[in-house]
């Protein structure tokens, strides 16, 4: 639950880098919540809806924030997210590069993560 919360607090902080942890949490807290509302928006109807709309509108930022920073941490341009828009490999090999170890020595983004955590 920290790490949802710790990539909230870099709502749009597209420099540095994230560690797999901090991003798969993210990921998986962002899933659960949105399956959650998501059952809300069932039962409560155009209540529930609002709801939904306004925590997937609210996450985007966050989002597209914490993916840039772990593209970053694999030595790789933000720009990389841009891959997904290819159809059908596209999110595949974004996916590989989201899911690789972290670059292992300091690169142009920042310190490895484990490094800056381990330091603070």
């Amino acid at each position: 639950m920290n790490w949802y919360i710790e990539a909230w607090k870099k709502y749009a902080v597209f420099g540095g880098r994230s560690g797999r942890q901090e991003y798969w949490y993210f990921v998986l807290f962002h899933v659960l919540v949105y399956v959650l509302l998501s059952i809300i928006a069932g039962i409560l109807g155009k209540i529930g809806a609002g709801l939904l709309s306004l925590y997937t509108v609210a996450v985007f930022l966050p989002g597209l924030a914490a993916t840039i920073r772990r593209l970053h941490d694999t030595n790789r341009s933000g720009w990389w997210i841009l891959i997904s828009l290819v159809p059908f490999v596209g999110g595949i090999v974004l996916l590989v590069f989201l899911t690789q170890e972290s670059h292992a020595v300091e690169n142009q983004y920042g310190s490895r993560p484990h490094a800056a955590l381990a330091t603070s």
